[in-house]
């Protein structure tokens, strides 16, 4: 059967304009080829015309032997796969081109267990050397030569001289004529078996070359393996041979006239069969190399013309098929390099505002333009109420706009559309709408079918573990694809994080606002207060001020009036009255004392209590101030006295101010210490800048859960003399003023053995100035 390539059946015997013509005229290798082996007959027959009888059949039968050789070992190589497989469709195929040749009567496969893969025989002759054969009358040799081939596999075929008699195919002993009668006087029909093992090779790539070597040069291919994977029998009849020879005998003429007929004819077929392909594979070649990578040439052969056919077809379809591939991975490229742009664009629109309804327009917009979605709607949830409501759309007319806002769709775990997406955070693709009705709210179905929508897809919006809606798309006339929902995904993901940004854009700036009213209606409250504290303030230190300068003028003149009686103006005292009046005159200077404390706090109140510091000589000061309460210790036999210092010590301070810090000090521990009591006072120096003084007392103590308070104004501090507390003010005055100068004051003490009061003053650079 002829062939040729499909872009081009029939090409004329010219030769191509690309090849370089030489001088003389033009002989096609076709015709060299008939002349050639057309002379050759005639001579060969000519020279062996006397001994034409015996070699013919000689010739003949190794022809048969030859061309069953070369049948076999091309059917193992071509069947070697479909055995391994066994795929006896692709077997039958080959069984079936192998018995086109005339002389083969049957083809058999058998398996590496013994058991035929394939099978098939045109059948016995319907008459002696005739051409007719019964089908329905099949014939194969004995399944011993193949089961011994499985056994002992080799690399040739084995040939096996069969006859055919009404028993079945038996051997013909060497030597025996091929022309031998059965017993009922006809001529029984003869032929070969040719049995070769399909062996296993390790490695496939060089069995077409091991098998061209093997013919071209007769040597036997390496075996590479000795597991045969099955038995190829193929049956050559030499009725053919028979009918030639049968002719001969009848006319010596006339079958050399055939012969030499029939050689020329075959040698004219042969250069056909051989140059034809080849004209056909340079034509292929001239296509492809013009970029027709669809041309496929027809093989015509099964020889190493028809591998060199197959070859060529096998790369001009890799070709093809590489060319498809760059063309599809260039298309793809293209689409995810727009997705990429689609993307960053989108990422630009989210990080370019925080409005809400501005921010989900302009990303649909820009989907729907580069990703070509015909429509596109984003719901969002509102978890609070469990309904998912329509906030932005694209791509629908104006009516379906307005009842589409209105839509309030409420979210249950009913299997349907929303719940997958909402509940479950899993995307939809819809490839018919039809088929999914059941599933789709009762409320968005028809709409969905007024717009005409039969597919589409649906990602949810997912942003920090949380789903806040779904956005959802459809192609127009075309079905949505899992690479819609792959793509789908990943711009959800971006849209999710713009609306959970700017819904916290939003919060942040509602709680803003709400924050600063409240501050301002604070800040109002608390200014009307604060209004009201500084009058009442005012009013205080006024009132204060105003009570204590009255009534210092009437405790003034009682006072004088008590000394005057004191000293025996009025006349002659009792004793009792005597006691009245002192007691009368210690309560006037206890209630002059806590008017005075009163002025003091209500000056430090409101900061008008200057300080002018001045340089003093503390060990000298200290020693002046003390002296002048003396008086007051030795009332309560109390032992008062001065530590000198180990060095001179001059310090920065207000002289009055000083002299009332000690004042208030040093009468505190008289006050607080029982007669026989002892009251010191002494300074020395904390460091190159502070001098500290203190007041040390052998009276009743503190206790120690009280001594956090006893600086603190009004404070009640428990003590175990209550009749000799005040009004709470002395420590703080006291302390306030050590303040002022810039120094520090602190108190230890134990209950039952004492108190030390400590403070300390700036130390002055210079010596003091002599009054």
């Amino acid at each position: 059967m002829k062939g040729s390539a499909v872009n081009n059946p029939t090409l004329p015997p010219t030769a191509p304009p690309y090849l370089t013509k030489g001088p003389g005229r033009f002989i096609s290798l076709r015709t060299k080829f008939v002349v050639f082996f057309s002379l050759i007959l005639v001579l060969s027959c000519a020279g062996m015309s006397w001994y034409f009888i015996h070699s013919k059949r000689l010739a003949m039968t190794d022809q048969v032997r030859d061309l069953g050789v070369i049948l076999s070992k091309n059917l193992v190589h071509n069947v070697r796969y479909g055995i391994i497989i066994e795929e006896r469709a692709m077997l039958d195929q080959f069984i079936t081109g192998v018995l086109g040749v005339e002389e083969v009567v049957y083809v058999r496969i058998t398996g590496t267990d013994g058991h035929v893969l394939a099978e098939k025989s045109k059948g016995t002759l319907t008459t002696p050397l005739g051409t007719l054969r019964s089908a329905d009358r099949p014939f194969y040799p004995n399944l011993d030569i193949a089961t011994s081939l499985l056994r002992t596999p080799d690399s040739e075929p084995t040939i096996t001289h069969l006859r055919l008699t009404a028993a079945g195919p038996l051997p013909i002993q060497e030597g025996g004529s091929a022309l031998a009668l059965s017993t009922s006087g006809l001529q029984e029909e003869t032929f070969y078996d040719f049995a070769l093992p399909v062996m296993r090779r390790s490695e496939p790539r060089l069995e077409a070359l091991a098998l061209q070597e093997e013919e071209t040069h007769g040597t036997r291919a390496t075996q590479t393996a000795l597991l045969a994977l099955g038995v190829v029998q193929v049956g050559l009849t030499e009725v053919p041979m028979q009918r030639e020879l049968a002719r001969a005998l009848r006319t010596f003429l006339l079958l050399t006239l055939g012969i030499m007929t029939t050689g020329i004819l075959c040698t004219n077929l042969l250069a056909r069969r051989i140059i034809t392909p080849l004209r056909n594979l340079a034509a292929g070649a001239r296509n492809v190399s013009e970029g027709d990578l669809s041309t496929f040439v027809v093989p015509t052969t099964q020889d190493e013309v028809g591998q060199l056919t197959a070859l060529f077809n096998l790369m001009t379809k890799s070709l093809q098929e590489r060319d498809q591939a760059i063309s599809t991975n260039l298309e793809t490229i293209r689409r995810h390099m727009m997705q990429l742009a689609t993307i960053n664009q989108s990422s630009a629109a989210i990080t370019s505002t925080l409005d809400l309804d501005r921010l989900l327009s302009t990303v649909l917009q820009l989907l729907s333009e580069n990703l070509g979605f015909a429509r596109m709607v984003l719901f969002l949830w509102d978890n609070d109420r469990g309904v998912v409501t329509v906030a932005q759309m694209l791509g629908l007319p104006p009516e379906f706009e307005e009842a589409a806002r209105t839509l309030v769709i409420p979210v249950r775990d009913d299997n349907g559309v929303t719940a997958t997406l909402l509940i479950h955070g899993k995307p939809v693709l819809v490839s018919n709408l039809d088929a999914v009705t059941d599933r789709i709210a009762p409320a968005l179905l028809p709409m969905l079918r007024q717009v005409g929508i039969f597919s589409f897809v649906a990602a949810p919006l997912r942003s920090q573990q949380r789903i806040l809606g779904y956005l959802g798309a459809d192609r127009g006339t075309i079905p949505c694809t899992e690479e819609d929902v792959d793509l789908l995904m990943t711009i959800a993901s971006h849209v999710a994080v713009a609306v959970d940004n700017a819904r916290a854009y939003t919060e942040l700036a509602t709680l803003t606002e709400h924050l600063e009213r409240r501050v301002q209606e604070r800040t109002h409250e608390l200014q009307t207060v604060n209004e009201r504290l500084q009058d009442h303030d005012q009013r205080r230190s006024k009132f204060v001020s105003v009570a204590s300068h009255e009534l210092r003028t009437p405790m003034t003149s009682i006072k004088g009036f008590i000394e005057n009686m004191l000293d025996g103006l009025t006349g002659p005292l009792s004793e009792r009255q005597a006691h009245y009046l002192q007691r009368v005159k210690h309560n006037v200077d206890r209630l002059t004392r806590i008017i005075n404390q009163l002025l003091d706090w209500s000056r430090l109140d409101v900061g008008r209590i200057d300080i002018k510091p001045e340089s003093l000589n503390i060990n000298e000061f200290t020693q002046d101030v003390v002296e002048s309460i003396q008086t007051l210790a030795a009332e309560k036999s109390i032992r008062l006295e001065v530590l000198p210092c180990n060095q001179p010590i001059t310090v920065r301070a207000d002289r009055d101010k000083l002299e009332q810090i000690i004042f208030n000090l040093v009468g505190n521990a008289i006050k607080f210490t029982p007669p026989s009591g002892h009251v010191t006072v002494g300074c020395s120096l904390c460091d190159a800048n502070y001098a500290q003084i203190t007041v040390a007392d052998t009276g009743c103590g503190i206790a120690p859960d009280q001594l956090p308070h006893v600086f603190t104004e009004f404070s009640k501090v428990e003590s175990a003399m209550p009749t000799s507390q005040g009004a709470q003010l002395g420590l703080f005055i006291t302390k306030s003023l050590v303040a002022l100068h810039g120094g520090q004051m602190c108190v230890e003490s134990q209950l039952g053995v004492g108190t030390t009061f400590y403070f300390t003053l700036p130390v002055s650079p210079t010596p003091p100035s002599t009054p």
